[in-house]
Parts: structure tokens; sequence; C-alpha cells
């Protein structure tokens, strides 16, 4: 890989998402490095580093350790969530186990404290992008309050951080992604192959969001999209990206639409 690649770090990259993504990014020819407490060390798209996203400190190794081995970084994407298994229970929130809130920690305070130890690196360069992996919840009920806050955290972080980065060549976008076809629940379609490919059509695979995000950061009025919120879908749509030939559909009609930051500073 050439040293001139743009450099990546993905964290969460064990599974789901954040795998897809720095699957796509490296196929596109990031230099990429991804994080998580179960990510292979040497992963067939760079290079894994395992770090539990609830210690600050070891977040901040990650960043001088990126910062020393290639003196750049180009793009951060904040995926990293704790997911309980009991998220899509149907239950009232306090029927359901408490450390569903743990997501609120480990999926927003930790995209907070990525981001500041990313930071100085990302201001060296000329152009640079956090991307932050979001939905719909963060303006319908999805799945209960816990996740509803994180994502309308993530969305409103990238909208005020966009206000302390203007000047500096760093973007900040929170993308929405869809219904992610993940290994997790193509495996509840074991039994049912038909069902799966009819589902799939309403999908997205993880991979994807890599590319959307890819195309986020080389589009060149990214400073006019940044502190947004974005639809993965649409933004597919307006680059030209499909997903593996087919185009999925945005769901903005069914789930909602991404609040438009206020233009007011209060500082």
């Amino acid at each position: 890989m050439s040293d001139m690649a743009p450099v990546a770090v993905v964290t969460g990259a064990s599974r789901g998402a954040g795998l897809g993504i720095a699957t796509a990014l490296a196929s596109l020819g990031w230099r990429v490095y991804g994080t998580g407490r179960s990510v292979p060390q040497a992963p067939t798209w760079g290079t894994g580093i395992r770090v539990d996203h609830s210690d600050d400190d070891a977040v901040g190794r990650v960043f001088e350790r990126v910062g020393g081995e290639t003196g750049r970084l180009d793009l951060l994407v904040n995926n990293a969530a704790v997911i309980s298994d009991q998220l899509v229970s149907p239950k009232p929130f306090w029927e359901k186990p408490r450390d569903l809130a743990d997501v609120l920690d480990v999926g927003l305070r930790s995209a907070y404290v990525a981001s500041w130890h990313a930071a100085p690196l990302l201001t060296a360069q000329p152009r640079a992008l956090i991307a932050f992996t979001s939905s719909p919840g963060s303006v319908c009920y999805m799945h209960g309050p816990a996740y509803g806050a994180q994502k309308a955290g993530v969305d409103k972080m990238a909208a005020d951080m966009a206000v302390d980065f203007r000047g500096t060549g760093v973007a900040t976008v929170a993308v929405w992604l869809g219904i992610l076809l993940t290994d997790k629940l193509r495996s509840a379609f074991d039994d049912n192959p038909d069902a799966l490919e009819a589902f799939a059509q309403q999908a997205e695979t993880p991979e994807f969001a890599g590319r959307v995000i890819d195309g986020l950061y080389r589009d060149p009025d990214l400073g006019d999209i940044s502190g947004h919120a974005v639809i993965a879908a649409e933004v597919a749509a307006r680059y030209g990206i499909t997903d593996n030939g087919r185009t999925p559909p945005s769901h903005r009609d069914m789930l909602g639409a991404p609040r438009v930051p206020s233009s007011v500073i209060v500082r």
C-alpha cells in the first residue's frame, strides 16, 4: 500500500457495521486501523487494535500509535457501541436489563473521547472527516430510550463538533444506516432463504456503509454537509454508489427525517 494512502480509524470493527466499513475502506485504498475488544490483530482489511472503549487512556494510546506509525489521520468512524441482546425486546425500559444504558458510555461518551484524541491528527490534514454511525432511532421510537438517546446524541455531537472544527478542514457527519444484513441477521433466516432474499431488498450490507463514508470524504462539497445527519441510502443515490448492484431504499417516509441543526451559536 502506498505511504500516501489515506488513513482511517474505525471503532467497533470486530463485527457488524464496523467490520463492513473497515473492509470496504480497505478495498477502496485506505490504510485502516480497526478497534474492538475482540478484533483480530491481523485482519485481512488492515490493522486490528484490541481496546475497550470504556478505557479513555487505552483509546488515547490507539491514536498515539496511529500517529506514530503513519503520521496522519484522515478519517475517524465512530461506530463502537455496547448493544445488549435484550435491545429489541418489546418490553418497556424498566422491565429490560439496566445495562442497556451502557450504550450511553460505549456508544455516546466513547465517540466524544475518540474524537477528542483524534482531533490533533485530523486538524493537521488539509481535509478530514469524522463520521458517526447513526440511525432513524434518533428521531423515532426505536428499541427504547437508551438506544434513541445514543443515536440522538451522536447526531448532536456531529452538529456541535462541526462548529468547533470550522476553519480547520475537518468535517463531521452522522450517517443514518438502514437495516444491516449482518451475519447475525442472516443466521436468523437459515431455514428460510426465500424470506431472506425478500428481506434483503429493504436492507443494506455493512460494506455499503463504508462505500458511502468514502464517498462523503471525497465529496468536494463536504464542508456544506458538515454538521448534518444524512441517510446513507440517499447519499449513495446522489453519488451513484450501489450495494452489490442494487440501490437500497431510503426509509425517510416511514421512520422520519434527520433534524436540521439550529444556526444559533452560544459560547
